[in-house]
């Protein structure tokens, strides 16, 4: 058994809650040449904000926006915040307290979500954060992907774990739940090394999980690699038998987030299989139960 993200919300809020992703307008250090300028291998040009609203009109009016994508699906239901795009902490504190006390301002936005890298979050910024906590629940979104030091250089993370482990620290001082990222089938990992960094994540102090299959988006550097057959992407059978084991491996006090993930499919590479979000979680579910990971339809997105 685990924590799905949708039954820990419903039993927090009471309702059904769904994230609206919004740009704050920021860009990357491992973009703008502070640590490197072509980003991470795997990243699209626009920061894996697929679903993020564009940068146009206030905070306020992306909300509206982004709202009116789930309207037809989300009835007496509440939202959170979710800065999606790039490093969301890579400004100034004072354009970032403009821009999230106005995206927590609306009575229905029960909390904040910003992804961000850990080497963006100087004290400053973790003092907003914790000053925002104060209005209403706030969670930081990092970026890890892998515990493992050659596959970080290969993906151009730019940071090393130690730089990881204090930012986690920091933020669970200041009260902030932290969840992290991290991809299965990255090139060249096995998936014994796949298992390690969902045990590192689960002992790192964490709150949450999100677990993402490798996406080859069409343009990125990871594309160049893939086409030139450099490596090949997780069968529907592997992903789902590695996801079994990095979920075991998790303390049960740990919500997962996310079990796959989706992109924009117009720009999706490989593989072509996971386009189809809903098929993915309908055999993942299969599999856990048929495993006793779960009991009943636990995970629905």
């Amino acid at each position: 058994m685990y924590r799905s993200l949708n039954s820990e919300l419903k039993r927090e809020f009471g309702c059904k809650v769904y994230k609206l992703a919004l740009s704050g307008g920021m860009t990357c250090p491992n973009r703008d040449g502070k640590i490197g300028t072509r980003g991470c291998i795997f990243c699209a040009e626009n920061g894996s904000g697929y679903f993020a609203q564009p940068v146009c009109g206030s905070i306020t009016e992306q909300i509206e926006k982004a709202k009116a994508l789930v309207a037809k699906k989300a009835k007496n239901c509440k939202y959170i915040a979710y800065f999606q795009s790039f490093t969301n902490t890579y400004a100034p504190a004072e354009y970032l307290e403009k821009i999230f006390t106005e995206a927590i301002s609306a009575p229905d936005i029960v909390a904040l979500s910003v992804a961000t890298r850990p080497d963006c979050l100087p004290p400053e910024v973790t003092d907003l954060l914790c000053r925002l906590l104060k209005i209403k629940p706030v969670w930081v979104e990092l970026g890890l992907q892998t515990v493992h030091a050659s596959t970080a250089r290969y993906i151009r993370r730019g940071y090393d774990l130690s730089v990881f482990e204090k930012a986690v620290a920091e933020l669970k001082k200041a009260g902030i739940k932290v969840i992290v990222h991290m991809i299965i089938g990255l090139p060249g990992e096995t998936p014994e090394m796949i298992k390690q960094t969902a045990a590192y994540i689960g002992k790192s102090g964490a709150d949450g999980i999100k677990l993402q299959l490798l996406h080859v988006i069409s343009g990125t550097d990871l594309e160049k690699d893939y086409s030139a057959g450099k490596f090949s992407c997780l069968s529907p059978e592997e992903y789902i038998k590695i996801l079994e084991e990095c979920i075991k491996v998790l303390p049960p006090e740990m919500t997962v987030h996310r079990l796959t993930g989706d992109g924009a499919k117009a720009e999706l590479a490989a593989p072509l299989w996971s386009a189809d979000k809903k098929r993915v979680l309908n055999a993942v579910n299969a599999a856990f139960l048929r495993d006793g990971i779960i009991q009943g339809s636990e995970y629905k997105g």
